[in-house]
């Protein structure tokens, strides 16, 4: 299959404002996420998942510094103008935020933003807009839309603004759809029901989904290949359901084992340390499964 989104040794760094050099945020990642398919980057707050989907939509400040490639369907994205950057947006890729209040103007009817998504990347004229921006709420489940279009935000519930957003970013077929936390402000129902729709929707128009997130149960219900970042760099990529059940980095295992959900209640959560190796993790696991050697440690 072929790829639709494609990161070769990409690094991000930004420029501190003394000049020395800061840690990178990105640090060497290469990846290939195939059409079709829901990717999912998992990592805890700080990892770079954020930061190397911001440099897909050229959305980094001017103190970054992006080296490497990012090629969205073959095409080169690093180095593209201000004109190209938003022809590709929206219309190539578009991108979900996890905070759907942020991405939509207070004082705006929902639909009027919806058309205006439309018609920055189409010949088409407002009423047909209107009426397509109609569709998509529907599409997204926002019940009685015609009705609903001339609505401000706030007269919308945090679950319905976040499928306002989903109708935006999917107004004019993406091909890619970057979801960066998409449902870490909504309550667990609203969750699952956000999920089930990028899901369903995917599937219906066949979109590409690069889903960025920190739950591991997001992860095992909804996508079909996962990567692990820490510290700027992709540890880990395999078909989620094999990477769960068997991880082979040793951060992997040590995230996954600190999942309450998993423990026996009554025993002590492992801690994964603020600052590890490879090497202290690999320690840390004998000294655990081996008596013996903790015994030896400890003298």
């Amino acid at each position: 299959m072929s790829a639709v989104l494609s990161f070769g040794n990409v690094s991000v760094g930004f420029a501190t404002p003394n000049g020395a050099p800061s840690a990178p945020a990105v640090n060497g990642v290469s990846l290939e996420v195939t059409r079709g398919e829901i990717f999912g980057i998992i990592g805890e707050s700080g990892s770079g998942k954020s930061t190397l989907a911001n440099a897909v939509m050229g959305l980094l400040p001017g103190s970054a510094a992006v080296t490497g490639s990012i090629r969205v369907n073959g095409r080169a994205v690093l180095g593209l103008g201000d004109d190209d950057l938003r022809g590709m947006r929206g219309n190539e890729v578009a991108m979900i935020f996890q905070d759907a209040s942020a991405s939509l103007d207070p004082t705006w009817p929902v639909g009027d933003q919806i058309a205006e998504t439309l018609r920055a990347h189409r010949e088409i004229s407002r009423r047909d807009a209107q009426a397509r921006a109609i569709a998509l709420m529907t599409e997204v489940g926002i019940a009685d839309a015609a009705s609903r279009y001339s609505d401000v935000p706030h007269r919308f519930s945090g679950g319905m603004r976040q499928r306002v957003v989903i109708a935006a970013a999917l107004a004019n077929d993406p091909q890619l759809l970057i979801a960066d936390e998409p449902t870490s402000a909504l309550d667990v129902t609203i969750q699952a029901q956000v999920l089930q729709l990028i899901d369903a929707l995917r599937r219906r128009h066949g979109t590409t989904v690069l889903l960025i997130t920190h739950d591991v149960g997001v992860v095992s219900q909804l996508c079909d290949r996962v990567g692990v970042m820490y510290g700027g760099k992709l540890l880990e990529v395999g078909a989620t359901r094999n990477l769960l059940a068997r991880p082979t980095h040793p951060y992997t295992r040590a995230l996954l084992a600190a999942n309450p959900a998993d423990a026996r209640r009554g025993t002590r959560l492992p801690v994964v340390p603020a600052e590890w190796s490879v090497e202290s993790l690999r320690e840390a696991e004998l000294l655990r499964d081996s008596p013996s050697l903790a015994g030896a440690a400890n003298e």
